[in-house]
């Protein structure tokens, strides 16, 4: 089967344009048609990549033009051609985030879903593309990082040609241009990498690799405890480094991340600050779905339709599971303490409580509905919609305290993960795809521990009733206290957004701010006849005591409002955990728990 050809240069850095080339060597005698994908696997939401290609034609092998026409919004159709058939493109790439692509004169990144068009029919064909530097000598120093394998002549970090076996594999596989850092490490053999893009000052890099190598290495472990074989031959971490960002995509052999720059550790200073350790529970996060979503899928992504939704009910299960995992990897290699861990856990189970959405939609519902719920939020969503990442999480954790109380600590979670695992996930690339259905789940459970967990399964995927946590800790000597807001300070019942203007961005059910008559987008101008901005709102409720009522003036629209409003009690900011039975069982289950 001949090779898709492809090359890739950024032509013009600072106006933000790729140009690409694909070849077909033996296209369509009919005419061939090509696609460009109109989502990225794991960001659940259409993003019509083709709107960022600005001029694109067609020619044969003498160079002669060959006619083309856009036939819908994704998909090109060329004229019936003798002998090869080549498409030249502009991209424009503007968007500094994991999912598209971005280029400048300072770096460059791209995910093949938007910039490598797919030879329909050829989906499967061998693809060599041609990475290629920008030319003048302000990018000597530019080079290249991504997972995909090096072609002949090409030395790993370095421009030239790159080679994936098919074009699934072409577009999983992100790549970062430019100048970067460069760190790299073993776990049980195999080598990872490190890129940090961007400016960052006085980056610790030893302490990054440490950290990440027992991630990594538990997590492998958890998965092959007996042979510890990783599911990859190397493993690259791309990161940029911003003023103010986060995020993360996951792909089968690397992960595409961006972080505030402040997040990262500097040299000399050993504490753990609460942003670098946001960082890591991202890394870990990302690098568990190389097993949970790369390999092990739902059936409705084996293999993925990248021409419309995909749709399933189980991102609780890919997504919220590995959720629940990237925080408890920390604890157990040793990345965080124990009174760490349950500071997570505690403001997840307060970011979840605070939402009514919760009481409204299950995770079931809120995986199915994340291409027009999830990824599209509006100012209402935290009263009409629950979170699969954190309400899965919270799953994920009820469930495995279940497990291993049910059985003694001699089942959990790991269990069901290593059997999804060999299962689904081991051979996904190796043979025929197979995906998980979406009734399975709750059987196979059953299946890895011998435990029916019945009406917690129904309650907690696919009911809305809170989850009681409480109770699954006590077996493990845990407890689940309410932490209100420090001092005591009333609550309006909306998030404000700071600055200047005190902007109500989200206005909760059955909240004071409701019940008054307030919405989001309101702008609050005085209360009781003082004036409120972003920055002093807090300091002017600290006054007051929960029931007191007062006056707000605010503007909706061009419109001056005043209303009467009742302050509310304060609100929960978090939940705490604590360990405080010393019984041998609590404390055995406790441990095992932690420690895995």
């Amino acid at each position: 089967m001949k090779p898709i050809r492809y090359a890739i240069v950024p032509k013009h850095p600072a106006a933000h344009l790729f140009e690409v080339t694909v070849t077909v060597a033996d296209p369509d005698p009919d005419g061939q048609r090509f696609m460009l994908p109109v989502w990225i696997p794991g960001s659940y939401m259409v993003r019509e990549f083709a709107r960022n290609i600005v001029t694109l034609r067609a020619s044969g092998e003498s160079g002669r033009k060959v006619r083309i026409a856009k036939i819908d919004k994704h998909v090109w159709q060329a004229a019936p051609v003798k002998g090869a058939l080549t498409l030249r493109y502009e991209v424009y790439a503007w968007d500094l985030s994991v999912r598209a692509a971005h280029l400048d004169d300072t770096t460059g990144f791209f995910n093949g879903t938007s910039v490598f068009l797919a030879v329909s029919g050829r989906e499967e064909s061998p693809c060599i593309v041609d990475i290629r530097r920008p030319d003048g000598q302000a990018y000597r120093r530019w080079r290249v990082a991504t997972a995909l394998a090096e072609g002949r002549g090409t030395k790993r970090y370095g421009f030239g040609e790159y080679r994936a076996a098919n074009y699934d594999e072409l577009i999983d596989h992100p790549v970062t241009l430019g100048e970067f850092a460069l760190g790299s490490f073993k776990a049980f053999g195999v080598p990872h990498d490190i890129v940090i893009a961007g400016r960052v000052v006085g980056l610790d890099m030893a302490r990054l690799e440490a950290d990440l190598k027992r991630i990594c290495k538990t997590q492998i472990a958890l998965f092959e405890p007996g042979s510890k074989r990783a599911p990859m031959e190397r493993y690259v971490f791309m990161t940029q480094a911003v003023t103010d960002g986060y995020g993360g995509l996951e792909h089968r052999a690397s992960t595409a991340l961006i972080c505030s720059r402040n997040d990262l550790p500097v040299k000399g200073r050993d504490e753990t600050t609460d942003g670098y350790r946001t960082y890591l529970g991202l890394c870990s996060h990302e690098y568990f779905h190389t097993w949970n979503v790369k390999r092990i899928k739902p059936a409705a992504f084996a293999p993925y339709d990248l021409t419309r939704e995909n749709y399933t009910s189980l991102l609780w299960l890919f997504e919220g599971f590995t959720s629940y995992y990237d925080d408890l990897v920390l604890v157990r290699s040793g990345v965080i303490g124990e009174d760490a861990y349950f500071g997570l856990v505690g403001k997840t189970v307060g970011g979840v409580l605070r939402g009514a959405g919760r009481l409204r939609q299950s995770v079931a519902e809120s995986s199915f509905d994340a291409w027009v719920k999830y990824y599209r939020q509006d100012e209402n969503a935290a009263n009409a919609i629950v979170s699969y990442y954190t309400k899965g999480s919270l799953v994920a954790l009820a469930f495995d305290l279940s497990i291993r109380a049910q059985t003694g600590g001699r089942k959990s979670l790991d269990d069901v993960m290593r059997l999804l695992w060999q299962r689904y996930g081991r051979d996904f690339y190796r043979g025929r795809p197979v995906g998980v259905g979406e009734d399975d789940v709750e059987a196979l459970i059953a299946e890895a521990t011998g435990v029916k967990l019945g009406p917690l399964f129904d309650d907690a995927v696919r009911g809305t009733r809170d989850l009681p946590l409480a109770e699954l800790f006590e077996p493990f000597g845990v407890t689940l206290e309410a932490e209100p807001e420090r001092g005591g300070r009333p609550s309006l019942g909306a998030r404000v957004r700071g600055g200047a203007e005190c902007t109500l961005a989200v206005v909760h059910e059955g909240g004071a701010a409701q019940k008054a008559g307030l919405s989001a987008g309101d702008v609050l101008v005085a209360l009781d006849g003082l004036r409120v901005t972003g920055s002093n709102l807090d300091t002017l409720l600290a006054r007051y005591r929960p029931g007191d009522a007062l006056d707000v003036h605010a503007f909706r629209r061009d419109e001056l409002r005043v209303v009467r409003i009742s302050l509310d009690e304060p609100e929960v900011a978090r939940y705490k955990l604590a360990a405080q039975d010393r019984r041998a069982s609590a404390r055995r289950l406790r441990e095992r728990w932690l420690a895995g």
